[in-house]
């Protein structure tokens, strides 16, 4: 489904001269409004004036997440206080949290963007759905919230969380999709075997995930237990919430919603633009935002785009499943590690759940070192310590094939690595402590 051919299949030429009009008449803006942004462009010497094409974009100055902690609680708004209508802002947990404030225009985009989404992963007027993503301060409920609604469909705001109640309204509410992060989707399956709910023969057919990184082989694992069709979306408070990109049927990249967001493709270490097709941080320009709009915003993702058209008929540019993070990624002896290179893996061992930590501490010769923490299937988990050394030798030879480090494994018992409700932590790295 193709919730607005206009804009989504529109002719590419036609797009790139609406975003240069939009570009053009957010950096008039910013220079007006943002003292930040004004310091900034005077600094460099450009403006509006300056943009004459697309490629001009790299004239224009970079924002970071530590730019908005700086200009926490007001620092970015570009309107009147009194044209606010609702403020999300991420949790903080590393410092002032970063806000982002909508005018009702912005939640029509939000509305729009995400409706585009969920329909990307074949929403309907004639879906129920049960939308697990926190709601509150966090913009993942409500965007899941607005795209269900926009489309017609009847939302189930279940929010995450309460396990047993949300295995008891999937089956008395006939939920036919079900949106919330992947690793939170695994975990309700597990209650689900626990409690002899055979998930696959309820009526949820359907799910839109995101918020973290997850694997191809994650979403196979969720596709087999759900009986579902498994899509990927991804967004982020600071650009607007989820809504950013989505998967379509095709499930080969994310199609960017490019008439509301710029996206561009930097080498993190220089800034320079990267070609299309090669790998790089992922950066982001809100063309229509009224709020808190954002000149190019480092995202830290890394991630490249996709230029082939899609057989679902959307023209819009696509974006490669993000590998990870900037500031996620672990340097373990000179080697970059991304852990979903490690799930990856994982999901290819039999006998392993889709459950682990990594634990990074400095040796004794001050050498980093690396535990693996691994859940092992009930039925491989037993008094055999033959057959468990070997499937620990097994993960331990594929880790050091793949990721050219030597990995301590550490086979646990079922349900012993913690769960979350929201977000996985995957990574403990003491070496920071």
């Amino acid at each position: 489904m193709i919730f607005n051919p206009e804009y989504e299949c529109m002719d590419r030429e036609a797009r790139k001269k609406l975003q240069l009009a939009n570009l053009k008449n957010l950096a008039e803006t910013l220079h007006e409004k943002v003292p930040f942004y004004r310091d900034k462009m005077d600094g460099l010497g450009t403006g509006a004036a300056d943009i004459h094409s697309l490629a001009d974009i790299e004239k224009l100055p970079f924002t970071t997440k530590d730019d908005l902690r700086e200009l926490y609680p007001h620092g970015l708004l570009a309107c009147p206080k009194d044209r606010i209508v609702e403020v999300h802002m991420s949790s903080g947990t590393t410092g002032k949290p970063v806000v982002d404030e909508y005018t009702k225009k912005d939640i029509d985009i939000w509305r729009e963007s995400m409706a585009r989404t969920l329909a990307g992963g074949g929403c309907t007027k004639d879906d129920i759905v049960q939308n697990c993503y926190g709601y509150g301060l966090f913009t993942g409920g409500p965007g899941a919230h607005y795209g269900a609604m926009t489309i017609g469909a009847e939302v189930l705001p279940m929010s995450s969380g309460n396990t047993a109640r949300q295995l008891m309204v999937m089956q008395d509410f006939g939920s036919t999709m079900l949106t919330c992060t992947p690793s939170y989707a695994l975990y309700m399956a597990e209650e689900a075997a626990e409690a002899g709910i055979d998930l696959r023969k309820l009526p949820i057919r359907k799910g839109c995930f995101g918020a973290e990184p997850w694997s191809e082989n994650m979403r196979k694992e969720i596709e087999e237990r759900y009986g579902m069709k498994a899509h990927d979306i991804y967004g982020l408070t600071e650009i607007i919430g989820p809504g950013v990109s989505f998967e379509c049927e095709a499930q080969n990249g994310l199609h960017i919603n490019e008439d509301l967001f710029y996206p561009e493709i930097i080498d993190p270490a220089t800034g320079k633009t990267l070609p299309l097709g090669e790998k790089g941080e992922l950066v982001f320009t809100t063309l229509t935002k009224e709020g808190t709009p954002l000149l190019r915003y480092r995202t830290r993702d890394i991630t490249y785009f996709i230029g082939e058209p899609c057989s679902c008929g959307r023209t819009t540019i696509r974006m490669h499943r993000i590998f990870g993070r900037t500031d996620d990624m672990l340097i373990i002896r000179g080697v970059n590690v991304f852990p979903s290179q490690i799930e990856h893996a994982l999901f290819e061992i039999e006998g392993t759940e889709p459950q682990y930590v990594i634990v990074v501490d400095r040796g004794a010769a001050h050498l980093d070192e690396v535990e693996l923490q691994v859940e092992v299937k009930q039925e491989f988990f037993s008094d055999e310590t033959k057959g468990l050394e070997g499937l620990r030798a097994r993960i331990q030879n594929i880790m050091k094939s793949k990721l050219q480090i030597a990995v301590r494994v550490k086979l646990v018992e079922p349900k012993t690595i913690e769960r979350s409700m929201g977000k996985a932590k995957r990574v403990v790295d003491n070496r920071k402590l």
